[in-house]
């Protein structure tokens, strides 16, 4: 920035003495010219004068010694004149009238100097300059996870064999769910540093994702490949847990959450896991292996910052494709990133229509809980089979956004096909 300046500051100099150098070069050469011109004058006027004096002096007009006297008068002030430097208020009246136009130049190479610069140079950066301390300020999640994804693609791009780019690459991708580019990426990992068990969970994880969270025997393949290179692996595991936790066997969950517990592994949210086996053992422990009910004792929709409630019921064309047998799962999660579950509960279709409230307590684990985002996706399920996963002859509704700490009512609309 110094430099920047010093080389304003000379393009400036240069100008003003392109304008004031030939101002005064200009000045000194009419003082110049009016004082020959005074010299001149006064030559004529003494040669005049003296011729007079002369024809006086022929004419007997005047003696000799008056002639002398007269002439030597002439002389001396012809010397008087000639040795004056001019009238100083001539001098002040033409330097006073010639400054007017360099001086004027000089202000319009500063005004439009500073003109130029404001309209074309970084004017606007240096008055408001960016806040370093928050690159994303204006950007939604979204955006922010969009330039993510491209820095670390021009990375792998520039170092194409450099896995832990491709690793952190895969992650991304799977926030941003671009699932087969995921799945891409940690296949390029396994060819650059061979089959391991912590790429293969986060491939079968992607695998998951894509198949709108339903475990298939492909699927299932991949986890069993990584459980058996490292049974203790913990993205395979958290994998496992969450597919039992959505299909109710909880038993199975805590079991998956708790081995990752007892690996002692510093690379794990062990506060997390701990309150999703909490959460899992809730509804292990309730009767009839039913998740809370939160419709006794509330009979209007309440509303928290960290809570969703949503009021459920059953569009009253399908009311006769429901049993009293019929368990409803209800479940949230993000409308930005990873179409991660936040939160979910269960109630039976005969408490129907109901109000249920999801907030932390219903937590599926996981690093991302309800209370840290702003907007979330309401599904329900009536299912036939006591499965979350829907299938042919089941119900289902969706609120495809509905902000944290707001209310909303659901309706089962849609028959499975």
């Amino acid at each position: 920035m110094t430099t920047f300046w010093i080389f304003i500051a000379l393009v400036v100099l240069i100008g003003l003495i392109m304008i004031w150098v030939p101002h005064f070069r200009q000045t000194k050469l009419l003082q110049a010219e009016e004082s020959g011109v005074r010299r001149q004058t006064n030559l004529e006027l003494f040669a005049e004068r003296l011729t007079i004096l002369e024809k006086e002096l022929h004419d007997e007009l005047l003696d000799q010694v008056e002639f002398e006297a007269l002439k030597k008068e002439l002389e001396i002030n012809l010397l008087q004149d000639m040795s004056q430097k001019g009238d100083d208020s001539l001098d002040v009246e033409i330097k006073s009238k010639t400054a007017l136009w360099p001086a004027f130049m000089t202000l319009c190479l500063l005004a439009v100097s500073g003109y130029l610069y404001q309209h074309l140079g970084a004017y606007n950066e240096l008055a408001n300059p960016p806040q370093a301390s928050n690159p994303h300020q204006g950007m939604d999640p979204a955006q922010i996870m969009s330039q993510r994804v491209q820095m670390m693609e021009a990375k792998v791009q520039a170092q194409p064999d450099d896995s832990q780019a491709w690793y952190s690459l895969g992650h991304a991708y799977i926030s941003a769910n671009q699932y087969d580019k995921a799945i891409a990426a940690f296949d390029r990992v396994m060819e650059l540093v061979g089959t391991q068990a912590e790429l293969l969970g986060p491939k079968a994880t992607a695998l998951y994702y894509k198949a709108n969270q339903q475990m298939s025997p492909a699927i299932q393949a991949v986890i069993d490949q990584s459980l058996a290179l490292d049974p203790q692996d913990p993205s395979t595991l958290l994998l496992v847990g969450m597919d039992a936790f959505f299909t109710a066997d909880y038993k199975k969950a805590i079991n998956a959450w708790q081995m990752i517990l007892d690996s002692d592994r510093d690379d794990v949210d062990r506060t997390a896991l701990m309150n999703a086996i909490e959460s899992a053992n809730m509804r292990l422990s309730e009767d009839s292996g039913s998740m809370p009910d939160d419709t006794n004792n509330k009979p209007a929709i309440t509303s928290n910052a960290k809570t969703v409630a949503i009021e459920v019921s059953i569009s009253p064309e399908l009311a006769d494709k429901v049993a009293a047998t019929d368990t409803v799962f209800i479940f949230a999660r993000a409308t930005q990133g990873a179409k991660v579950p936040l939160a979910a509960t269960k109630i039976s279709a005969s408490s129907l229509p109901a109000t249920i409230t999801l907030d932390d307590s219903t937590s599926m684990g996981g690093d991302v809980t309800l209370s840290s985002v702003q907007e979330v996706e309401i599904i329900a399920v009536l299912s036939k089979n006591g499965s979350v996963k829907p299938q042919s002859g089941d119900l289902k509704g969706t609120i495809k956004a509905i902000k944290v700490g707001g209310n909303a009512a659901l309706t089962l609309d849609t028959l499975v096909q």
